[in-house]
């Protein structure tokens, strides 16, 4: 790594944010060294991680629900799944609750923004994120920890559409963008079905899709963390 690489890699910004952050758990989070880019994914804790939310813009919508399951040892450790929702301050409209199912009252039993972020990194700390579209998380995870912490972590992210979309475009033949999405691709894998808009079952369906292209497709055991990270903040 020379001198430019290593001056905007992630675990440098890492160390210059942790002693701009304030106390708690941003500070906790960044208190972990970012996990090793050179080790296989085969041998690398990932954490599949899904938002539900209230719309696309992350500057003016909510985050609604966050769901994780964790990757470990070439196995997605059911035992760890986690589904919470929030209670965003917000008017939820009829079209969104029909796609999402959460209503006003299942908000109204949420719990705050701050203890559920608390609890995604805490759990995000030392793995890598996988996620199906990586700008819904990556946005709104930066926007919610910049209103609770003042400032935005660092960390990898591997994105199943991104890495989909790579596959397609080598194959030079046009194909309508429904193709990437995320129960389109199971389909190609004979993944079951899921029920869709939950944020826990689309994070163990993305966990579920990239073992799967670890197992018959391009991806292997021994690939490197570094060469699937796709989009990280910034």
């Amino acid at each position: 790594m020379n001198l430019i690489q290593s001056f905007f890699s992630l675990e440098t910004q890492r160390k210059r944010l942790l002693t701009k952050a304030p106390e708690g758990a941003l500070k906790q989070y960044l208190s972990v060294p970012i996990i090793d880019l050179d080790k296989p994914i085969m041998h690398s804790d990932i954490l599949a991680v899904d938002f539900e939310t209230t719309g696309l813009n992350a500057k003016h919508d909510d985050i609604l629900s966050i769901g994780y399951v964790e990757l470990s040892g070439n196995q997605i450790r059911l035992g760890s799944c986690y589904h919470q929702i929030v209670a965003a301050h917000c008017e939820l409209e009829a079209k969104n609750v029909m796609i999402h199912t959460i209503t006003d009252q299942d908000k109204a039993s949420g719990r705050s923004l701050a203890s559920v972020v608390e609890d995604l990194l805490t759990a995000l700390a030392g793995k890598t994120m996988l996620v199906h579209y990586a700008q819904i998380e990556k946005t709104f995870l930066e926007q919610a920890c910049i209103k609770l912490y003042g400032m935005a972590p660092v960390f990898p992210i591997i994105d199943t559409l991104a890495l989909a979309k790579k596959r397609h475009d080598r194959c030079s033949q046009a194909y309508a963008p429904s193709t990437l999405h995320l129960s389109n691709l199971r389909d190609e894998y004979g993944l079951p079905h899921y029920p869709a808009h939950n944020a826990l079952n689309d994070a163990i369906a993305t966990a579920e899709l990239f073992m799967a292209k670890m197992q018959y497709s391009e991806l292997k055991g021994n690939t490197q963390l570094k060469s699937l990270i796709s989009t990280t903040f910034s």
